[in-house]
C-alpha cells in the first residue's frame, strides 16, 4: 500500500516508518508539521531546514505543512488530501500507548477514508527503544523536561547506556511517550547519508531544555545504501 509517514524527525516516527517499509508498504512521503510564521517544527521545536536535510539524507520526499495549534488538524488533513491525489491510501504513525493519540489518528484517517497504520502500538516502551537501537539507528536527545532530565541529557546518543541510565531515574517513560524527552535521528538503515552535528547550543525556553543545532551537514556513512 502507498502511504505517508507522520514524521517528527525522532525515533518513534522513524522506527514506525522503517517497520512499515519492512512490512511491504511504500512510504511515498514524510509529513512534517511546521509552526506558522516560524522556521521550527511542531512538538520537537527543531529547525525545519534540518528536517529537510534529514529527509534528503533518507531519500523520501518530505511534505512540510504550516499550521497553528488551533488549526493543526485541518492543515494536517489538507496535507494528506494533497498526497491522496498522488495515490496515498494510508498513513503511518509512531504512537505507542496513549489512547487519545490513537483515537485522534483513527478519527482523522477515518474522516479522509485512508487506513491508519500504527506498527508500534501496544509494545512495551523500553522494547520500542531497544528495537530502534537493535535495528541500527542512531539518534540524539534534542529536548527534555528540566524537572525530569537536566541539560546534561541533551546531545546524548540513544544507546543501551542511555536506556539503563534513564531507568535509574525512575518515573520516566523509557520511550519518552509523555514528552519527557525528544530525539533527532541522524543515521540508520533508512539513511543514504548520516547527519553530522557540528555546532549546537543548550537553551532553556518555555520550561524545556532544547539542543539548538546551529550547524550540521550530510556526510557519507549512512547505513541504508
Amino acid at each position: 500500500m502507498k502511504v505517508f509517514a507522520s514524521w517528527s524527525s525522532g525515533k518513534d516516527s522513524c522506527l514506525a516508518c522503517y517497520e512499515a517499509i519492512s512490512q511491504g508498504h511504500e512510504v511515498a512521503y514524510l509529513l512534517n508539521m511546521i509552526v506558522e510564521d516560524t522556521q521550527f517544527t511542531m512538538g520537537h521545536g527543531i529547525s525545519a531546514d534540518l528536517v529537510r536535510t534529514q529527509a534528503q539524507a533518507i531519500g523520501i520526499p518530505l511534505v512540510q505543512q504550516r499550521c497553528r495549534w488551533n488549526d493543526y488538524e485541518q492543515q494536517f488533513k489538507n496535507a494528506i488530501t494533497g498526497m491522496m491525489r498522488e495515490g496515498v491510501e494510508g498513513g503511518v504513525f509512531g504512537d505507542i500507548y496513549l489512547a487519545d493519540l490513537r483515537d485522534w489518528v483513527q478519527r482523522v484517517c477515518g474522516d479522509l477514508g485512508i487506513e491508519p497504520l500504527v506498527p508500534l502500538w501496544g509494545r512495551d516502551p523500553r522494547q520500542v527503544v531497544e528495537d530502534f537501537i537493535r535495528a541500527g539507528f542512531e539518534a540524539v536527545v534534542i529536548a527534555c523536561k528540566p524537572h525530569i532530565m537536566g541539560e546534561e541529557w541533551l546531545g546524548r546518543k540513544v544507546d543501551r547506556g542511555f536506556v539503563e541510565d534513564l531507568a535509574r531515574l525512575g518515573g520516566v517513560d523509557a520511550a519518552g511517550e509523555n514528552g519527557e524527552y525528544h530525539t533527532l535521528v541522524i543515521d540508520g538503515p533508512l539513511f543514504q547519508q548520516r547527519i553530522k552535528v557540528t555546532e549546537a547550543q543548550k537553551v532553556l525556553k518555555q520550561d524545556r531544555w532544547f539542543l539548538n543545532i546551529v550547524d550540521y551537514e550530510s556526510v557519507e556513512g549512512g547505513t541504508g545504501g
